[in-house]
């Protein structure tokens, strides 16, 4: 049983409500749930198109759709932080003390091999446990 879980969540994936579950049993009773959107910069070459307007836009639309998947869960906190995806969640996971990290992940492929994945990344570089969910 874990005190302080992680739950990364990629909004554009089917996965949160099956990490979210896992990580309600594997929680301690008292323990606390953190949802974690990492909202990823625009690439500097689709950047140089965007007015900062559009990019606020995205960023609210990120934490209205984190806001949404998390309903019905009264015990989980949501957080939105700007970044590169393994790495805040790496970094989110050493400043705020998480024991254990709840993240889905796909089947891997090749690419995912050569390049890894972002579960595959968060899993060699967590300072803490890792649970990695895959949908069936």
């Amino acid at each position: 049983m874990y005190d302080n879980i992680l739950v990364p969540m990629a909004l554009d994936h089917g996965v949160s409500g099956t990490t979210l579950k896992v990580a309600t049993t594997l929680r301690s009773p008292g323990g606390q749930i953190t949802a974690l959107h990492v909202h990823e910069p625009p690439h500097s070459s689709v950047n140089a198109y965007l007015d900062a307007d559009t990019v606020r836009e995205g960023f609210d639309r990120a934490r209205q759709a984190l806001t949404e998947k998390i309903a019905g869960h009264a015990d989980v906190t949501a957080r939105i932080v700007r970044g590169r995806s393994y790495r805040a969640i790496v970094e989110y996971a050493q400043q705020h003390g998480m024991d254990c990290i709840v993240v889905g992940s796909h089947k891997p492929g090749l690419s995912d091999f050569l390049l890894g994945s972002t579960a595959a990344r968060v899993v060699r570089h967590a300072p803490c446990a890792v649970h990695v969910c895959r949908p069936a």
